[in-house]
């Protein structure tokens, strides 16, 4: 018998796994690939390593025209070499499991289902959880059932980040961040990349003028942007991929990446044993992030939002709420004890205590060149829920900063208010600096700031942020 069992030690789970065994609970935490997720070693960080290096190629070209000339050669070498020794450590977990047991938790590597109500079985083990199971296990790439794919040495963005040597031609297939963030990536490195994408627009859960400009940018870089074309059939010949599409349309490269989403693979958890439906695309969860009573999920699983920041964020609900029912469990009314040992505020007094979720101000940036950073509502989103919707718009390029640093059409501020509340829905930022600009519009968005009183700030100048106010003097 042990307190909590937690299965899937990515970001969010490992971050609940160590902070209720640095608590007191006795947890046992379960990890079949690496402990600490996609982000430390496909994602949030080998990525922007590399978006980074690529970023830097760039800017050095932009010194003819500025202050003088500049020659650069790209060379991957020291990219891949980056990735594998400071971020990576080659793809081992070692410190991240030390880590983990430092804390005080029990580490299982395995294959985790449950067995039961309040039961997790690992081959041959199998742990009764006293105050409950959360599962952190992510979501996987979800591959789309195209004619002649399966079998094919095909890319997903793992096999993107880990590669030693570039091909000299890549088809991206898929127009959304991730696509699009590697696409711009390996042009700049010299790769001859194409992007297809199912749908009218790249980005497309984004504004469209976010869409236009990303698209405008990869295009400047040499990257032949397709839409509006559907894959149907794939072909490799050993050398190289054929894609067929729409319309008669084909595509060859050397390699074929393939970002198309990502799904949740629940079939695999034994959900039916405490009947939950495995069928679903993601966990379901409520604001507490409970799937059930004595179940939790975090992170990508929930279906919430791909992101490191959602993951922890849910992350410090589940640790109050589980905290909160050992408490209750244990017949302690006194909030400090164990519910109370996560982090002074952080400690649960009561029920009504525990945080509960919301996603009205979700950030999210796209870390092209130039970065588009969004949060809440786009304006299609706001008018779908009937919204008296009001915008504001300004290009970059019109401010002091954007005139400075020559921007041109590449940017913009575009804000969505509530016209009948006086107050921001949703809010997009693309520019050289889009998602640091985007920190002020989350605030304004997520603590419901008064328009009006976003017009009496003071913004600095010259910024990229004092486009804001260049912003919200045109809403209407």
């Amino acid at each position: 018998m042990v307190d909590v069992v937690v299965v899937g030690l990515g970001v969010g789970g490992e971050e609940v796994a160590g902070r209720l065994a640095e608590a007191g609970l006795s947890v046992v935490g379960i990890e079949r690939d690496l402990v600490g997720g996609e982000c430390p070693y496909w994602g949030c960080i080998p990525s922007k390593m590399m978006i980074r290096a690529a970023n830097a190629i760039a800017e050095a070209r932009r010194v003819d025209g500025l202050a003088g000339t500049a020659q650069v050669q790209p060379d991957w070498a020291p990219v891949a070499k980056r990735i594998r020794e400071e971020a990576t450590d080659n793809w081992d977990d070692r410190v991240a499991v030390e880590r983990f047991t430092g804390r005080g938790g029990r580490f299982v590597r395995g294959d985790a289902r449950l067995d039961g109500p309040g039961r997790v079985r690992v081959g041959e083990q199998v742990f009764q959880a006293r105050h409950g199971i959360v599962f952190g296990t992510g979501t996987k790439p979800s591959v789309p059932p195209i004619d002649g794919l399966a079998g094919t040495p095909y890319w997903t963005n793992h096999q993107a980040t880990e590669v030693a040597e570039l091909p000299e031609s890549l088809l991206v297939l898929g127009g959304g961040a991730i696509g699009l963030e590697l696409a711009q990536v390996f042009v700049r490195f010299g790769v001859r990349v194409t992007v297809v994408e199912a749908l009218d627009r790249v980005l497309a859960i984004e504004e469209p003028e976010a869409s236009e400009v990303a698209a405008a940018a990869l295009r400047a870089d040499g990257v032949q942007i397709h839409t509006g074309v559907k894959a149907e059939r794939v072909s490799h010949d050993g050398q190289g991929f054929t894609l067929h599409g729409s319309g008669g349309t084909e595509f060859t490269a050397e390699r074929l990446l393939v970002v198309t989403g990502r799904r949740a693979h629940l079939e695999e958890l034994g959900l039916d044993t405490v009947g939950l439906d495995a069928k679903q695309r993601f966990l379901p969860v409520d604001d507490r992030l409970r799937v059930t009573d004595g179940i939790w999920a975090v992170g990508d699983v929930t279906g919430e939002g791909a992101f490191t920041h959602i993951a922890m964020y849910q992350a410090a609900i589940v640790i109050a709420d589980v905290l909160d029912h050992a408490r209750h469990a244990h017949g302690t009314p006194d909030p400090s004890g164990t519910a109370n040992m996560v982090g002074g505020a952080m400690g649960a007094a009561s029920e009504a205590s525990v945080p509960r979720a919301d996603y009205r101000a979700l950030p999210r940036v796209t870390f092209t060149d130039p970065e588009v950073g969004a949060v809440g509502l786009t304006e299609h989103q706001a008018r779908q829920r009937g919204i008296n919707v009001q915008i504001g718009f300004t290009k970059l390029g019109t401010s002091s900063r954007g005139w400075i640093h020559q921007v041109g059409d590449d940017g913009f501020i575009k804000l969505v208010a509530d016209a009948n509340t006086g107050v921001l829905v949703g809010a997009t930022s693309v520019g050289p600096a889009g998602g640091e600009v985007l920190s002020g519009l989350v605030v304004a968005v997520h603590a419901a700031v008064p328009v009006i009183q976003l017009r009496r700030m003071i913004y600095a100048y010259p910024t990229f942020h004092r486009a804001i106010e260049d912003a919200l003097r045109s809403l209407k």
